[in-house]
Parts: structure tokens; sequence; C-alpha cells
């Protein structure tokens, strides 16, 4: 996103060379496709969460290809084979612009539709699968993608304008309030719903049975948590540099922490990179998943699913 001006203080800009950001995007796009195509081919993840989830790491994939793709670009621009300034690359850089600007408003929205879902799963159990059907779960991801691909283009399109900038990081920061404040108040009602179970005259077999479901109820709200804490850590120091355009564009101080904007990319771009890893060692149904995908004893047969992969 061209969100950076010239630097007018003594503080150099902080440059992160090429290979960095290239590695970072190919190894990320990989990992989330191999999210993506995972849920997609296991039946047993065919779950409104797994769907959010999946969703997500398609938000992730996009801001993964956009920026490695842009990338490319700028190494192009330097060797001379790309005009800066061309018509056509000036349409590319807003479509790339879009892109990721619908990766980032997608990636909150999915984070919001996880929180609420995992809200539901424990303190609306027996409800759960009215309340949270797949052709609803559909309907939401429709919203999810329709939304973020409209506020992408008028975010481009009116990007000079600071309401549009405002508005961005009011999203932002009011997602954040309701995604904490809803996980606040999840675990806090889990400790009384724990304190309940545990206090049930139940026979032990019927108490064991609560426990293991809540337990993996609440694991499942835990990497959610995590992830969540993943994204605000990564994502955070991008936003503060939008407030910092915004609130004081030509102070020197502020210009000092503008000058880390690479540094800044480069940890955006670290969470789709980290998004899958705690997949992974979080979700035992997704392990094993990705033990079928990847690790074949018959090479024809992997070639065949590698086909039928793509």
């Amino acid at each position: 996103m061209n969100v950076t001006t010239g630097n007018q203080s003594d503080c150099p800009e902080v440059k992160v060379p090429f290979p960095v950001f290239f590695t970072i995007g190919v190894v990320s796009l990989a990992e989330n496709l191999l999210v993506v195509v995972a849920v997609i081919r296991n039946r047993n993840l065919h779950s409104p969460m797994y769907c959010f989830i999946c969703s997500l790491a398609a938000f992730n994939t996009i801001a993964s290809l956009i920026k490695t793709w842009e990338n490319l670009m700028i190494v192009f621009a330097d060797v001379g084979k790309l005009e800066k300034k061309g018509s056509s690359e000036t349409k590319l850089d807003d479509v790339i612009d879009s892109l990721l600007c619908m990766s980032i408003v997608g990636s909150i929205f999915s984070f919001l539709a996880i929180a609420v879902d995992r809200y539901i799963t424990i303190f609306h159990a027996l409800r759960y699968h009215n309340i949270m059907t797949m052709r609803r779960t559909g309907v939401i991801l429709g919203v999810i993608w329709t939304t973020c691909g409209v506020s992408a283009v008028l975010m481009v399109r009116f990007y000079t304008s600071k309401f549009i900038m405002i508005c961005f990081v009011v999203l932002f920061v009011v997602s954040l309030v309701i995604i904490c404040l809803l996980y606040v108040y999840m675990f806090m009602l889990a400790r009384i719903h724990a304190r309940k179970i545990a206090a049930l005259p139940t026979s032990r077999g019927g108490k064991c049975r609560r426990q293991r479901w809540w337990g993996s109820s609440m694991r499942g709200a835990l990497t959610l948590t995590i992830l969540f804490g993943a994204f605000v850590v990564c994502w955070a120091p991008f936003f503060l540099h939008l407030i910092i355009i915004t609130v004081c564009p030509l102070n020197p101080y502020c210009e000092c922490y503008r000058s880390l904007f690479q540094l800044h990319v480069v940890l955006l771009m670290s969470h789709a990179l980290i998004d899958p890893a705690i997949y992974a060692f979080r979700s035992a149904e997704l392990r094993h998943t990705f033990r079928k995908m990847l690790l074949c004893s018959d090479w024809m047969r992997c070639i065949q699913r590698l086909i039928e992969i793509f």
C-alpha cells in the first residue's frame, strides 16, 4: 500500500532485502494454500469454525500472493523492465492495493465470525447446530467477502481522503475491542460453568464426558485467542503507522517511526506465515490431514492427489 512519504527526519529509512520479502511471501502462500485445500478435502473439517478458518487462510493467501507479486514488480522496475509511473503499472498498483485492503478487512471480519462461533459453541451448545447451520455459514461468508470487496475498492478509490484512512483505523480498533470483550466475557463465564459442572451430582462417566466436551470447546477458544493475539501483534504497528500519517504527517519523531515501514510490512506478512503453524500445532485433525497430504508412501498416488488438488 502506498502509505509512505519522503522521510524528512534524521532517521534513515530501514530497508529490508528483497529475498526476505520473497521468502516470507512464498512460504506463507504455500502454507495457507495447504490449509485451504486441507479444509476442502477433509469432510471432518466441514464445520462452521473450520469454514471461517478456511476463509481466514484464503485472505492470508491473497495477502501473501499480492505482496510477493508487488515485490517482484519492484525488482522488475529497478532493472528497467517496468515503468514506475506508467498507466498500466499505476492501474496494477491500484488492483494490488485493493486486494491487500480486502485481505486486511477480511481477516478482521473472519476473526469476528470465529469469535462469535466459539461463543455460541460454548454457551449455546444444545442449539449450536440449529443456530450455526452450514447454509447460514455460507451466507455469512458471502456477506464477508462481498463487504470486503466493496470496501477495498472504496478505500483505494478515495485513499487520498483522510476520512477513508480514519474509517480503516476505526474499523480495526472497534473490531479489536469487540473481540477482546467477547473473549474476556467468554473466559469469565467459562470459569463459572466449569465450577457448575464440577458441582453437578452426576455419575463419574457423565461428569467426565461433560468435562471432555468442555475442555475441547475451551481448547478451541484458546487456539483462536492465540490466533487473534498473533494478528494484533503483527498488524498493530501497521495501523499505528496509518494513525501517524493522519495525526502528525510532518513531525520528525513521527517520521522516525515511519522510517520503519518496511519492517512493519515484514511483520504483517509474517502473520500469514504464523497462522498455519498455530492451526497445525493446536488442531489434531488438521495435523492428520496435513500428514496425509504431504507424506505419501505411494508416489503414483501422490501425483494423482496433486492433480486432484490443482
